[in-house]
This record gives structure tokens, sequence and C-alpha cells, in this order.
């Protein structure tokens, strides 16, 4: 049977959208777009089905979506009318839809009634729901979410029944096991749970990336029978920026195993769909949309190991018609493709994903390569000359009156022209009918004699500026730019026109080629504009060409800036060595005589207890001759600072009377000779 349910996406990658085909008739196909909307298409006459948005279409948009398997919509009803919150599968809802949104919540949508039946919310996740994949057999459903943990919900109640960490990241896919016992998932590595216990079964790794996709590729022949070798369960992944897609087998050895094989693409995978093998000689097949728009076909019986990677036996494109001789076809993106119940044609989705064209393509086992011919032109999209049409020009009645252009509150009406001669008038026959530049100011009546009251107001600055930078008059410009008051300057750029700016933006950029002194006026101009005109120089997109020579002009002056900081601060250096060097050569040398001198009476003591009592005449003379020079040098050193002549020779006295007790041998510690000497 045709595996049509999943619809998981890449979350990443802009160009795969959540969509999926409805299981079993594979009658409708469901996209939800980028902007929140969810769109139902009818896949055998591509026609628009249904169309709903979510009231939070904006803040929760939709990123993944799956179906519910024909066995939960086929379910009997209650027959008393319950919410919306407890009753889901009944014979009238056919065809529901879980819709995964980027808050946490998910949506049950009923696309027979074209309306919401339920939304769950309470004890769920709390971040982006990144995969749903319904139960089988029970009437319950499991999804995964960006905080980590698996959740699994009860459908009649709308609440949660069991909730489990997943994964020590993100949980990005979710898948059942066909026997409906077995739970995969994906994060950081692949882990097989058991539903009844909630405890993992095996661990898996080879991805790099995160894995985006999920899909059990056999059904084991007998369900008694455990996991053995061959018989066991296959499985397919891919994940992002990843060109391989991973086959891996479960055994019943409680090791971990790699990848048994693995299938090669051009480009990351956005869409994959496979019929599951029922047996060992039945190959699988498997159809992967790839980012580059191509469809990849593969067909491989699962029987072990395979060391190379397998290539696609069949690669299908669809381009549009080259019209004429030079014109060269253009390729069409496929979205999304599907395979038919018969296992032998494919469902393909292709164009743009707001109005996508669905078809039916039968498939040939001896094709390699598969380029389809459409034309997708009669798709509906608005085209410029229907715009063309709708826009109605204003009639204009001949007696209106025409005011000249000018600044508000110049009213100046249109006069006649006064009679003009013959010959002017032949000149115009002969000529153009359109008047001349003379005559059309000769109306205007712009005599500069006396109008003083007419004048136009040329002392506001916006508007000088603006004129004088469409009028390239250097006199009007310098009269504005040369201002030094910063708060003029932003007035003046906070009001001029946006046409306005570029212009002077190359205006500013002449000027700071010039003199020194200008640049710094041009620098303040500069900062105002990039500061103030900032969201809308990002809007221009050919913002870098206009500016390149102001850039190249700012990149030389940094460049250098830099070398003259470091000769600044050299010379500053060397100006400051010179000032010191020439401070201390004015400085005069401090005198070397001293003011006073003090003598310890203690060093006396040790003098005279060092003097025998035995010395000669000779010693004492020469005593006499030392102590004479030391009183003639500290003489002549107070000689200069005393005032009075008369003290001076008391202390010479005294020191003389001092001198005669050393040599009598007195000692001056002595009480009794000290009162006997008084």
């Amino acid at each position: 049977m045709a595996a049509g349910g999943g619809g998981v996406c890449d979350p990443l990658a802009p160009a795969g959208l959540p969509c999926a085909f409805s299981p079993d008739s594979q009658a409708y196909f469901a996209l939800a777009s980028s902007d929140g909307h969810l769109r139902v298409w009818e896949t055998a006459n591509n026609r628009l089905h249904q169309e709903y948005v979510p009231s939070s279409h904006l803040s929760g948009t939709c990123t993944c979506l799956a179906w519910a398997p024909a066995r939960l919509q086929a379910k009997e009803s209650h027959q008393r009318k319950k919410r919306k919150s407890e009753v889901i599968g009944t014979n009238d809802q056919v065809d529901l839809l879980a819709l995964g949104t980027a808050v946490g919540s998910i949506l049950l949508y009923s696309t027979v009634k074209g309306e919401l039946l339920s939304k769950l919310i309470s004890g769920g996740h709390e971040n982006r729901v990144n995969c749903i994949q319904w139960h089988q057999d029970n009437d319950c459903m499991y999804s995964c979410s960006d905080d980590k943990y698996i959740v699994e919900w009860s459908i009649q109640t709308c609440k949660v029944k069991c909730k489990w960490k997943g994964d020590n990241s993100r949980v990005s896919s979710l898948c059942i096991s066909p026997d409906g016992k077995m739970l995969l998932s994906a994060g950081r590595t692949i882990k097989l749970w058991v539903l009844e216990t909630k405890e993992v079964y095996r661990h898996f790794t080879g991805h790099a990336t995160p894995v985006t996709s999920l899909r059990f590729t056999t059904v084991r022949p007998n369900e008694s029978q455990p996991f053995d070798g061959i018989t066991g369960l296959y499985f397919l992944s891919g994940a992002v920026r990843d060109r391989l897609l991973n086959v891996w087998q479960v055994r019943s050895e409680n090791k971990e195993k790699s990848a048994v094989m693995s299938f090669t693409v051009t480009d990351e995978p956005v869409y994959i769909d496979l019929t599951m093998s029922e047996n060992k000689e039945e190959p699988v097949k498997l159809a992967v949309v790839c980012r580059d728009g191509q469809v990849h076909l593969f067909e491989h019986i699962l029987n072990g190991h395979c060391k190379k990677p397998l290539t696609s036996n069949c690669t299908i494109q669809i381009a549009t018609p080259g019209k004429g001789k030079k014109a060269t076809p253009k390729p069409i993106p496929i979205l999304a493709a599907g395979f038919c119940l018969d296992k032998m044609s494919l469902l393909l989705v292709y164009g743009d994903w707001f109005q996508p064209t669905i078809e039916r393509v039968a498939l040939n086992s001896k094709d390699t390569h598969i380029c389809l011919e459409r034309d997708i032109s009669n798709c509906w999209a608005p085209t410029v000359e229907t715009a063309i049409t709708k826009v109605k020009t204003p009639v204009m009645n001949s007696e209106a009156k025409v005011l000249v252009p000018g600044v508000p509150g110049h009213h100046a009406p249109v006069k006649l022209p006064p009679a003009q001669p013959k010959e002017a008038e032949n000149k115009r026959k002969l000529g153009s009918s359109e008047a001349t530049i003379e005559e059309r100011l000769g109306a205007m009546d712009l005599d500069r004699k006396g109008r003083k009251d007419d004048l136009l107001q040329t002392n506001s600055f916006p508007v000088l500026l603006t004129q004088g930078l469409e009028s390239n008059d250097f006199e009007m410009l310098n009269k504005v730019l040369q201002t030094r008051n910063v708060n003029l300057i932003k007035k003046t750029v906070l009001r001029i026109p946006l046409h306005a700016v570029i212009p002077l933006l190359q205006e500013l950029t002449k000027r700071l080629q010039g003199h020194p002194n200008s640049a710094v006026l041009m620098v303040q101009w500069l900062k105002c504009v990039l500061t103030v005109h900032a969201s809308y120089l990002s809007t221009l997109p050919d913002l870098v060409h206009q500016l390149g020579t102001l850039y190249q002009l700012m990149e030389s002056r940094v460049k250098t800036f830099q070398k003259l900081s470091h000769l600044h601060g050299k010379l500053i250096l060397l100006v400051t060595q010179v000032t010191a060097s020439e401070k201390t050569k004015k400085m005069s040398s401090p005198g070397q005589k001293a003011k006073l001198v003090y003598e310890e009476e203690s060093s006396e003591e040790e003098s005279d207890d060092e003097v025998p009592d035995k010395d000669s005449d000779d010693n004492w003379d020469e005593d006499e001759e030392k102590d004479s020079e030391k009183d003639e040098g500290v003489d002549e050193d107070n000689e200069e600072e005393e005032e009075d002549m008369e003290d001076k020779e008391e202390n010479e006295e005294d020191r003389e009377v001092s001198s005669e007790k050393e040599l009598n041998g007195d000692s001056d510690l002595d009480p009794e000779n000290e009162s006997e000497e008084e």
C-alpha cells in the first residue's frame, strides 16, 4: 500500500513546507503555507477544496501536519452530542487533519465540516511541535517538540495520557511501527521505544545533523516471531543538509549497529514517500523530492548489508517548453510526490506553493531519466498588463486654474501672456504648438522689481539645501553646509525629502575630499544623515554602488589614522623631554653652606674620656690647634647670619673658658665644679 501519511518536511528548510496526501485513496493534498493558511486541494481535478485560517496563524504558524488513519475516521459515532474537546472520531468526520504549531498547540481540523474540532493545549508542549503521528489501532496520537518531550494524546478526551523525555535536545521526528508496538524518535540519536513500557529498546547513531524523516520500510511477516536478522524490521532516516538516506535494521543483539545501506540523492531531501515491503522478495519503492526540484526513484530489495551507496533508478524533472529558437526551457520545481495505489504511477505536485499543479504520471521501469514539459503560465498570477488597464486617468477641465509649483503658501495665479507680435505667432505655427520657455516665464510674471512680498522664504535650511542640490548652486550649498550648529544640522537633515538624501551624500563626499577644515564640518552632516535616514538607505538596492566612493574615502582615512596616532604620541614624548631638560638647565644650584651647626654634648664627653692623663704637652698643643681650626671654621659660617657682633665675642669667650676647663681636666658633668665656677 502507498505510504501516504507522515508529511513531515524539514522544519529548517525554507524550500519545504508541511504537506501530505490523504491516506488510502489520496483524494486530497493538504498544504500549510508559510503565512499560516491551510489549503486542501483535490488531486483528481487540481481544484482548491478548502482553505482554513487559524485564529493565531501569524504568531503560531503550522510546522507539521498529519492525516488521521482510515480506521479512526470510520469509527462509529456516539448518540449524544458532545463538545469539541470530547468527541473526534465520528462517521461524519471523515478526513481529519492534525496541525502542529510553532507555539506548542495541536489543532484537529475536519475537512468535511470545514471547521476546527478541538485544540490540544493543556499539559502538552511548551515549544514548537516538530512531528505528529496517529496510531493505527489505539485512539491516541503522538507528538514531539523542541522542548525535548514526547506526548501521548487521547483522542476521545483530548488530554495527555503520557509524557516522557525523548532526548537531551530537541526531538525532531517520530514514526510508529506497522504492528503499533514500537515508536521511533529522532533527536541527537535515533531511539526505538516500546510503547507499552516507554523504555528504549535500541539506539542508532549515524547522522551528524538533526533527523527530519523517519519511515518504516518493511512489515514483519510473523508478529509472534521475535526480531531476528533479515526477517526483522527495516526503517529509513533522512537528515538536514544530508544527501544520504540511511536504512537501518532492527536486530535482537544488544549492541549498537550502523546503517546497513544508504541511498544517495543530488540535494537535501524535502519530501519522502515509499511503498512498504510485505515479504522478503518484494522490493521497496522510494520517491525522494530534493530541494533542487527533482524526484529520485529507488527500487531495492532489503536483504542485508550493502557497502556502496545506491543511486536512483530514475530521475524525474519538469521544465517549461522553450518558445522560439533562442529560448531556453526553465526548470519547474517539484514540491511533493506520492505513490498511487497501483504502485505504477506517481502523483506529482509542482509549480508554486500558492497555486500548485497536481498531475498523475505513469512510471516506466526502462527510463532512467524523465523530463516533462509543462506550461504553467495559465495559472493564476497578477500581470502588469491587467494592472495597468484598471488605472483610470482623471479628466482635466479646460477652465481649471493651475497654480505655480512652489512651497506651500505661494499661490501665484497664471496670467495670460501679453499680446505677441505676428512674427512670434508665425514661428509658433511653423515650429511646435508648445509655448517657449520665455513665454512661460512671462506668464508666471516673475519680475524681480518690487516683489518683496512675493519672494520665497529662503531662510529655511531644508528648502535651501534641497534647492541647492537640485540646481547645484555652490553658494547656496555653502550657506547651509558651513553651519556649525549641531541642532540646526539635525533639524535640517530631518526635514529634507527622501529623494535628496543620496545627492546630499554625494555632495558631502566631494567636500570631504577637499580642505581638512571643511572635512570637519562635513563629518557632522554625514553622521546625522547616516543615523537619521538609515532605514531609507537600507532599502536601496544599489546603495553599494552609489556610496562606494564614500566608503573608500573613509577606509583610506581610517588606515592613516593609526599611523598618525603613533606619530602624535612620539612627538608628544619628545616635546615633554625637551621641556623637562630646559627647565633643569635654568634652575640654580642650591647653596652648599649650612646655616646652623649643632653639636651634641655626648660627643664632647666621649672625647674627654678618651684623653689620657699622662699625655705630653705636645699632644695638648695639637688638640688646641685642631680645636682652634674648628672654631675658626664655625665662626666663618656664622659671620654671614649673625647680626650682632657682641654675641659673637661672648660665644668665643665661652668657648675659650670651656677649652681651659678641658685642659685642667675638669668634668662638665660634675655639679660641684659647676657651682664653684659660678
